[in-house]
């Protein structure tokens, strides 16, 4: 996507910390940072983890280039001790992040590196950007999908995104989440997300008439034409030139239409009509596509005003997550260890409780209801720790530790994965298309009530009680 090195896309600080972590011979102190977020977008049940892929791939390709040493050599604050460590620069962390495709929820680690603190630190701020982007995007995404009620929704939105990234990736992550397909065309050639799209109105007046122009696409695309007919007048000129061409071209070629877009006006009364006239035609399977800035709610009223829509093309208002365009994940140091490689927990604390983090290196899992599959709850532990699914297990709130709830019947699953090691990548990157149907199957073992667009139920998120001792013994010696 670039012609430039993606290892400066950092933090200034990120650059001058290590700069300082070198000097105070602390550049190999072993540290552990985890990515998690506080806010899920839209006042939703969950968001969808996505971005991982990009995440891989930046730190397979981490490091510096001559002229990326000479340019912080220009800035005349750097050692040369450090500036010649740079050019020999390797990545030596553990990696650890929560699949693709699976929804999470405030406070748990999704990412998490564990290394030298110089190495550590300086992958923040493309941790964030990457899994920020595509999740924010993707969780925007699923909310549309689930708002349709099956019928397909296309990505259209690449002229809307915030750069070329974040139209291709942002493609990428809406297809993880559920959508049919894109318009981008680079995001099918990179990722192989299925490129979608008929015609702009452009198209239709170019020809000296609207029905030239629909005779002249059915010609060429007999096998996948779909019409866009609200150029002029819907149900005057657009559907009545639809249906001519459908039965002067298409049929004599022994081929049946695709569908009719409508990308404008009163879109419940427009394909109410259309739909009407088109199956008195004799066209019943000919499909209706609408579009034009469309987002869950938009969609929602549509289907329950009784529109006539067959799939939903979606653009700006998806690819930019306009109605909350923040995902607001963070990176925090949660633990050091010392010489003997003991850990040491470390928490940040402040005025606003929502900012204060759970501090040691954490596992995740979700537990699950045997017999329907439906997530219980998750509870985040202590690295290495294990959560005994054979017998009775005690959840708890960890603000409020009096509502407590015992379960039995369930299983436990890990949910962060190894995907460096050492510096290394362990990981196999599932197809795109694995991803997806991973996405689809872990959003549907949540219960409904999680999933309701609107004040839905709070999922719950525990930490285990060793955890939970830490955490409060930490508030308690630290305020």
């Amino acid at each position: 996507m670039t012609d430039y090195n993606l290892t400066m896309l950092t933090d200034f600080y990120e650059i001058t910390m290590a700069n300082g972590y070198f000097k105070h011979n602390l550049k190999d102190k072993k540290v552990c940072f985890e990515m998690f977020f506080r806010k899920i977008p839209d006042g939703g049940g969950f968001a969808i983890m996505a971005g991982v892929e990009q995440l891989i791939n930046y730190i397979k390709e981490l490091n510096f280039t001559s002229e990326d040493i000479e340019y912080l050599r220009s800035k005349n604050m750097f050692c040369d001790e450090f500036l010649n460590y740079l050019k020999n620069f390797k990545f030596s962390c553990d990696v650890w992040a929560v699949k693709e495709g699976t929804p999470i929820f405030p406070g748990e680690p999704i990412v998490k590196v564990k290394g030298p603190a110089i190495e550590a630190q300086f992958v923040e701020t493309m941790i964030l950007l990457t899994i920020n982007h595509q999740s924010l995007i993707a969780t925007k995404t699923n909310r549309i999908v689930r708002a349709a009620k099956g019928r397909p929704v296309m990505e259209f939105g690449s002229r809307r995104a915030q750069g070329s990234t974040g139209a291709v990736d942002g493609a990428r992550a809406a297809y993880i989440a559920g959508c049919a397909g894109t318009a981008c065309t680079l995001s099918d050639k990179l990722y192989s997300v299925p490129a979608l799209g008929t015609m702009a109105h452009s198209w239709v007046q170019l020809f000296d008439s609207e029905y030239e122009a629909f005779k002249a696409y059915a010609t060429v695309y007999p096998d996948s034409c779909t019409l866009l007919i609200d150029t002029y007048n819907v149900l005057k000129s657009g559907l009545p030139n639809a249906i001519k061409v459908f039965k002067e071209v298409l049929l004599p070629m022994g081929k049946r239409p695709k569908g009719v877009r409508i990308d404008s006006g009163d879109i419940t009364y427009l394909s109410k009509k259309v739909r009407a006239c088109l199956d008195a035609e004799g066209f019943s399977d000919c499909g209706i596509v609408a579009s034009n800035s469309l987002d869950e709610y938009i969609i929602r009223d549509l289907l329950d005003q009784g529109a006539c829509i067959d799939s939903f093309g979606v653009g700006e208002r998806l690819i930019t997550s306009k109605s909350e365009p923040v995902f607001g994940g963070v990176y925090k140091l949660v633990a050091t260890y010392d010489d003997k490689g003991n850990e040491i927990p470390k928490i940040k604390l402040s005025e606003n409780v929502a900012k204060i983090t759970t501090p040691c290196s954490k596992d995740l899992f979700r537990l699950y209801e045997k017999g329907t599959n439906k997530a219980i709850a998750d509870v985040v532990t202590l690295e290495g720790e294990k959560i005994d699914d054979t017998g009775e297990y005690e959840i708890f709130d960890p603000e409020h530790t009096w509502k407590r709830k015992k379960i039995n019947d369930f299983y436990a699953v890990s949910l962060l994965e190894k995907i460096f090691e050492n510096g290394k990548c362990v990981y196999d990157l599932p197809k795109i298309q694995e991803i997806k149907a991973h996405c689809q199957k872990e959003v549907e073992n949540l219960w409904d009530e999680v999933k309701r667009l609107e004040n839905p139920h709070e999922y719950y998120v525990d930490l285990s009680q060793k955890l939970w001792d830490i955490k409060n013994k930490l508030l308690n010696e630290k305020a």
